[in-house]
């Protein structure tokens, strides 16, 4: 079946988004589509052009011939802040507000599309990073994970608090919780990672990071690696902060309970990933 340009640029445009960092060959388009090289090669410019334009991504061409061209994902400023903003003024509504302090954030956890903009933005700032795996911890973290996993290609591993059976032999840790400051456990099956895995972690909220340092002690167990730590929200006012190089797309300030209001503002992803997401 032979393509019209038109129809062409279109599927192979999906077919990159749908394979992040997967390197594709020109052999390989050039049979699907029966195009020539060269055709090939003028489209992957146009479609370039257009990504980086729209706030898409970017493709990167691989000399040689083993090479060819691998799509990441790159989100722009432009796209990127007024999301963050809207984040921002979900979480700062009085109705989050719940006993001891805490807030309601299921709805946002569970909503597909505020999901996938985050995890396209953490994406975005380690784009060109070395990971093999995402790991959270079970069970708000999960969405945001693979939303994060979908755009760079790789599996997820989840942190659980006790050992399931399907899982076969784990790997367990004490740690202290940063906030509670209580012992508790976490568990990871022997089959999660390998040596040397690189691995990035993502978590929904952090406070102390005490969940998060106990990841970090999971990974020394299987002598993996930790690439970069991803946190949607944040606590501001902590005295000990566990954790600190770290990304956050929002900052939690202040919560009073009394006057029913939540002081949040932006997290530092502008000032530390914005440098590894989109050029000036």
């Amino acid at each position: 079946m032979k393509f019209r340009r038109s129809e062409r640029l279109l599927d192979m445009a999906h077919y990159l988004t749908e394979h992040p960092r997967e390197l594709v060959s020109l052999s390989y388009f050039a049979d699907r589509y029966k195009s020539a090289k060269s055709s090939i090669s003028e489209d992957l410019a146009i479609i370039k052009d257009t990504f980086e334009q729209r706030g898409i991504g970017t493709l990167q061409t691989v000399p040689g011939a083993a090479g060819g061209v691998k799509y990441y994902v790159k989100v722009n400023e432009t796209e990127a802040r007024p999301f963050v903003e809207e984040l921002c003024e979900l979480m700062s509504s009085p109705e989050r507000l719940l006993p001891g302090g805490y807030l309601y954030m299921t709805d946002i956890i569970g909503d597909p599309s505020i999901v996938r903009k985050a995890g396209r933005l953490f994406a975005s700032a380690y784009a060109y990073a070395n990971i093999d795996a995402v790991m959270t911890v079970a069970t708000k973290g999960i969405p945001l994970a693979y939303a994060v996993a979908s755009q760079i290609n790789v599996p997820v591993v989840i942190v659980r608090p006790d050992s399931k059976v399907t899982e076969g032999s784990t790997v367990s840790i004490n740690y202290v919780s940063g906030s509670t400051k209580r012992i508790q456990t976490m568990v990871l099956s022997k089959r999660s990672l390998a040596e040397g895995t690189k691995v990035l972690i993502v978590d929904d909220f952090m406070k102390a990071g005490g969940t998060v340092n106990g990841m970090k002690s999971l990974l020394a167990e299987f002598k993996a690696d930790l690439t970069g730590i991803a946190v949607l929200v944040e606590s501001e006012n902590i005295e000990e902060r566990l954790v600190d190089e770290y990304i956050s797309l929002v900052r939690l300030s202040d919560v009073d309970e009394r006057a029913k209001t939540v002081k949040v503002s932006e997290g530092n992803y502008f000032t530390l990933a914005g440098n590894m997401s989109w050029e000036k």
